[in-house]
């Protein structure tokens, strides 16, 4: 049986550079989803900046269903 060395170190340098290449780019992924997220989006706004939210209470409307179809179509909601 005849074992190359070269062959195995070849391997080995490619395995080596493969999982170096995967952490580094696994790293630069996490750094930029972490850029991009912001802080806090529900702290309190700051300066002239309004939260604007309003909870209603269910109303039941007496459109048809047809009405209904249309306006979430029409708006995409």
């Amino acid at each position: 049986m005849v074992v190359s060395v070269r062959r195995w170190l070849r391997r080995i340098i490619f395995m080596l550079l493969l999982c170096f290449l995967t952490i580094t780019m696994y790293g630069g992924c996490r750094f930029i989803a972490v850029w991009i997220t912001p802080e806090d989006p529900y702290r309190v706004p700051q300066g002239q900046a309004l939260k604007v939210f309003n909870e209603e209470p269910f109303q039941v409307d007496a459109s048809s269903i047809y009405d209904k179809l249309r306006l979430f179509y029409w708006y995409g909601e």
